[in-house]
C-alpha cells in the first residue's frame, strides 16, 4: 500500500550506465520536510552492490583517464547546458525532498552551474610544467588521474555538493563512485541522467544508496584510491581514520560553529539583515550558517534590528522546512536548554506550523540572547535557523571565545574600521573570513574549506586547490642532445 502512495518509484543504484534495482530488503522512507508525504524509498545497499559500483568504475577508467583532458571537457560544456536547461525540474526536486524555499533551491541549482563551469576551464589551469633545469636536461610535470574515486555526499545540498567533487574529478581524468544522503538520494538520481544524456561513457560515475556499510565500505575498498565526505564532524573523523588507515587520500569536511563578531561601528541595517540572512537561510542547514554572534561592547541597536528582520522571516513563505521531525525536535531541544539555562529568548521559532502543511517540520528563526560560552547552544553544532548572542567586553575576549571551540570553519566580522577587521582576520581560527558578509563563501577558482575539526585532509575538493586532490604528478627529466656536455645530472 506504502509503495502505491508513493510519489516517485523506489529509489534505485547506477552502475555501467544504468539504473539497477537494489537486491536489499531494508528500505528507508524518503520523506518531504515541507508536508511530510512520502517521496520514496531508499535501498540500504549491500557490499556485494557497492563492489558493483566499484568495478562498473574500475573498468571504466583506463579508456576515460587516457582521453585527452579537452575531450573529456567537451561531456561537462553539455552537462552544464542541460543543467540550466532543466533548472526548474531540479529546483522542484531540491525543494521537495531537502525543504528549501524555492529561491534558495534556485540557487542551488545556479551554483551546480557555475561550479561545472569551472571543471571546464581545468585544461586552461593544469597546462603541464616545463623546463631546462640544466643545460641540456628537460624537466616536465604531468597530472594524472588518481583512478577510482569516492564521494559521500550529505542532505542539506543535495546537488550542489554532489557537483563539489565530481565535475572537477571527472574533467580531471577521474571515475567516482557516489553514496548520496539516504534522506536526499532523489538530485543525484537525476544527475546521472543528465550526465548520461551528456554523452558520459557508461561507469565514469556510479551511484550506490544505502547507509553507514556502504560509507564503511567505501573506506575500506581495496580499489577506490581517494574519499571526500562532507558531513558532520563526528562522522568525518571516522571516515578521515578508515580512509587514511588503508592507504587512500582523503578529505572530510565537518561541522561548523561560525561566529560572527559585532563591534559598536557596523553599519545596523547592513549588519542586521546579513546575520539574519546568515543564520536562517536554508534553515540554518548549512556549514556556513551564522551559529553564535559575539556582541562586543554595546551593539543593543543592533540586536533590536536583527529581531526586527527575524521577525520578517516567516516559516513556509522565506523560510523553509529542516530536514525531518527529529532535526526539529533536537533544535527546539537546544531552545528550551538554553531558556532553563538563563538566556533570554528574543524571537521565539519553537512550535511552528505552516498551515496546509501540517505535516512539515518547521523551526522558526530564533534569537538568543545573554548566552554564556559553556552553555550548549554557544558550544555545539544545532544546524537550525538559530542564533546564540553572546555578549563580550572587549574584542580579544570576543576572538577568545571564538578560539576556543573546536570548530573553525568560518567566522565574520562587522565593522566599518579596516584595523580591527584586519586584527579579527589575523586572529580568528577559522579557514573563511567574512568581512561584512555573513555568508563567506569563496567563490571558484577559490577553494572551500575550513580548519580544525571543520575540516581533515590536506587540499580542499572544490577550487584550483582540488587538482592536487583529485590527481597525482610525475615527474619526468629528459635529455636528447649530448653536445650538450655531461654535468652533475647526467
Amino acid at each position: 500500500m506504502k509503495f502505491l502512495l508513493m510519489k516517485y518509484e523506489r529509489v534505485k543504484n547506477f552502475y555501467n550506465g544504468e539504473f539497477v534495482d537494489s537486491v536489499s530488503t531494508g528500505d528507508l522512507d524518503v520523506v518531504s520536510p515541507i508536508d511530510g508525504n512520502l517521496l520514496s524509498t531508499v535501498p540500504m545497499s549491500s557490499a556485494a552492490e557497492l563492489d558493483a559500483a566499484v568495478a562498473s568504475a574500475k573498468a571504466a577508467a583506463p579508456s576515460w583517464g587516457e582521453m585527452p583532458i579537452k575531450e573529456r571537457v567537451q561531456v561537462f560544456f553539455r552537462y552544464r547546458t542541460l543543467l540550466e536547461q532543466n533548472s526548474d525540474e531540479l529546483t522542484a526536486l531540491i525543494t521537495e525532498e531537502n525543504g528549501k524555499t524555492w529561491d534558495e533551491a534556485k540557487a542551488e541549482v545556479d551554483k551546480s552551474i557555475e561550479l561545472t563551469e569551472f571543471a571546464c576551464s581545468m585544461p586552461q589551469l593544469i597546462s603541464n610544467e616545463v623546463l631546462e633545469v640544466s643545460r641540456g636536461v628537460e624537466c616536465r610535470v604531468e597530472h594524472f588521474p588518481v583512478g577510482v574515486v569516492a564521494s559521500i555526499a550529505p542532505f542539506n545540498f543535495p546537488l550542489m555538493v554532489p557537483n563539489w567533487s565530481m565535475p572537477n574529478a571527472l574533467v580531471l581524468g577521474n571515475t567516482m563512485v557516489m553514496k548520496p544522503s539516504e534522506l536526499v538520494p532523489l538530485s543525484v538520481l537525476r544527475m546521472a541522467e543528465l550526465l548520461k544524456e551528456a554523452g558520459l561513457p557508461d561507469g565514469v560515475f556510479n551511484i550506490v544508496n544505502g547507509g553507514r556499510e556502504i560509507v564503511e565500505g567505501i573506506c575500506s575498498h581495496p580499489d577506490i584510491e581517494a574519499v571526500s565526505f562532507v558531513g558532520s564532524t563526528k562522522v568525518a573523523k571516522l571516515v578521515y581514520q578508515q580512509s587514511t588507515h588503508n592507504l587512500k587520500r582523503c578529505v572530510a569536511l565537518g561541522g561548523a560553529k561560525n561566529h560572527l563578531f559585532v563591534l559598536p561601528d557596523a553599519n545596523p541595517s547592513m549588519t542586521a539583515t546579513n546575520v539574519t540572512a546568515s543564520m536562517s537561510g536554508c534553515a540554518g542547514q548549512r556549514c556556513m550558517a551564522a551559529s553564535a554572534m559575539l556582541a562586543v561592547g554595546n551593539v543593543d541597536p543592533i540586536i533590536s534590528q536583527i529581531c526586527d528582520e527575524a521577525r520578517k522571516i516567516i516559516p513556509g513563505k522565506n523560510l523553509g522546512a529542516v530536514i525531518s521531525r527529529a532535526a526539529k525536535e533536537r533544535i527546539e531541544g537546544y531552545i528550551t536548554q538554553a531558556e532553563h539555562d538563563g538566556a533570554k529568548i528574543l524571537v521565539d521559532g519553537r512550535g511552528a506550523v505552516v498551515e496546509g502543511k501540517e505535516g512539515g517540520t518547521y523551526v522558526g528563526p530564533t534569537v538568543i540572547d545573554y548566552v554564556t560560552p559553556e552553555m550548549s547552544v554557544a558550544r555545539e553544532e544545532i544546524f537550525g535557523p538559530v542564533i546564540s548572542i553572546i555578549r563580550t567586553g572587549t574584542l580579544d575576549e570576543a576572538i577568545k571565545i571564538e578560539n576556543a571551540n573546536p570548530y573553525g570553519n568560518a567566522a565574520a566580522v562587522f565593522t566599518q574600521s579596516g584595523g580591527l577587521a584586519r586584527y579579527v582576520m589575523e586572529h580568528a581560527s577559522a579557514g573563511m573570513i567574512g568581512v561584512n558578509i555573513g555568508v563567506p563563501v569563496p567563490r571558484e577558482p577559490f577553494s572551500f574549506g575550513g580548519w580544525n575539526d571543520s575540516r581533515f585532509g590536506a587540499n580542499d575538493i572544490t577550487g584550483k586547490s582540488s587538482i592536487e586532490f583529485w590527481t597525482k604528478l610525475k615527474k619526468t627529466t629528459t635529455k636528447w642532445n649530448p653536445e650538450a656536455g655531461i654535468n652533475w645530472m647526467s
